[in-house]
């Protein structure tokens, strides 16, 4: 079941031919013959960033609110964030339950984005008029970024059709959690990407230690990394429900490997941890076998959690149509026509017999595919 309620479903893809769904900041992978037809490079961005020009002062303006209807996130960007000791900022929720504080600079200056449609961004001092006396003292919002709201994205020209195979056979990660106990608890390694503020992929721990795997056509360096909010826990609470559980948010840190012919990125994040009891998944290192049966969890157009398992075009089942498929080399790829959308890029393809990653999805079209773990694992030796 698709969620708009949240974050706005996305540009969606359906096509004939594979290409690139759920591109990053840092797109545009190199052309590597043999390479898919019609692979796509570029970005489509789920929100847009404001300019602003406000200031927080003790004596004027402590406190504002910036507020955007039907939007389902705002992120906030200080031009200056210059505190005394014993000062701090808070960006927070209008009710308080997700709030985070800020007591200097941060490295890129975005605060960690609000889920909903409403910042409450407070000045918190304890010298009164004396610790924002110093005009270089002090903090000041120049620009957020915020999600467009259904209304904005069904106006945009460069939306893309779906990229589902069939009908849409994707459901809640709730929806399993009694009938495919050990399918529902592989859900809660992956987590949905918010790069740059305004784009998104999916990405997954793998691994006991701080790793995490997504595509190289999301990000390929530690500047964008660290430009990268890394969701656990965004995942609806009942089966076909409404409403979200409260994501526990976190920022990419290094990058310690990306391959674009094989279209993946190993990095870390920068609070192990809070995000260790998520538990990881583990990269099958065997070729996927013809007919066996998958399931991908994933964020399909920024969605909560959910997990192709079914497939209308496969009998029933999600599963293995080609163990060796071309992508962006010969035999790099498993195909399958799970059901997948933008913002799925990055996700794992699971083995339903051993609980596996045997690939990491990445091209749509129906088939749909994801590069081999056999592939990753030869290229990851003594990084995980």
């Amino acid at each position: 079941m698709k969620r708009t309620a949240t974050f706005v479903a996305l540009g969606l893809f359906a096509a004939s031919v594979p290409f690139l769904i759920g591109y990053g900041a840092d797109a545009g992978a190199e052309d590597v013959s043999p390479k898919p037809e019609s692979a796509s490079t570029g970005t489509l961005d789920i929100g847009t960033t404001e300019l602003l020009d406000l200031d927080l002062t003790k004596v004027a303006q402590p406190e504002r609110v910036l507020h955007y209807p039907g939007s389902d996130y705002v992120k906030v960007h200080f031009e200056r964030l210059v505190l005394l000791p014993g000062d701090y900022v808070t960006v927070a929720n209008p009710d308080g339950t997700e709030s985070y504080r800020y007591e200097s600079s941060l490295e890129s200056n975005w605060a960690t984005s609000i889920t909903g449609d409403t910042a409450v961004v407070t000045l918190h001092t304890t010298k009164g008029v004396a610790s924002t006396a110093v005009g270089a003292v002090g903090a000041q919002i120049d620009k957020v970024a915020r999600s467009f709201t259904p209304e904005e994205m069904a106006e945009r020209d460069d939306r893309r059709p779906e990229s589902l195979c069939g009908g849409d056979d994707q459901l809640d990660a709730e929806c399993y959690r009694e009938s495919e106990p050990k399918i529902y608890a592989n859900a809660d390694p992956v987590a949905r990407l918010l790069i740059n503020g305004t784009t998104l992929c999916t990405a997954f721990r793998v691994g006991e230690n701080n790793r995490m795997l997504t595509n190289n056509h999301c990000f390929d360096s530690t500047t964008t990394a660290r430009s990268t909010e890394v969701w656990f826990n965004y995942r609806c609470p009942t089966c076909g429900g409404a409403g979200v559980e409260q994501p526990v948010k976190v920022r990419g840190d290094k990058v310690f490997a990306t391959d674009r012919t094989y279209d993946f990125t190993l990095f870390s994040v920068d609070d192990f941890n809070a995000i260790e009891k998520f538990g990881s998944l583990k990269l099958a290192n065997r070729q996927a076998k013809a007919g066996e049966k998958l399931y991908i969890p994933q964020n399909p157009g920024g969605a909560p959690t959910q997990i192709a398992l079914n497939s209308d075009v496969e009998g029933g089942s999600c599963r293995v149509d080609d163990p060796t498929f071309d992508g962006y080399a010969t035999d790099s790829d498993v195909s399958y026509h799970c059901d997948t959308e933008f913002g799925s890029s990055g996700s794992p393809v699971l083995s339903r017999e051993t609980h596996e990653v045997i690939a990491l999805h990445h091209f749509g079209g129906c088939p749909n595919s994801g590069v081999r773990s056999d592939r990753l694992i030869s290229m990851l030796n003594g990084l995980l």
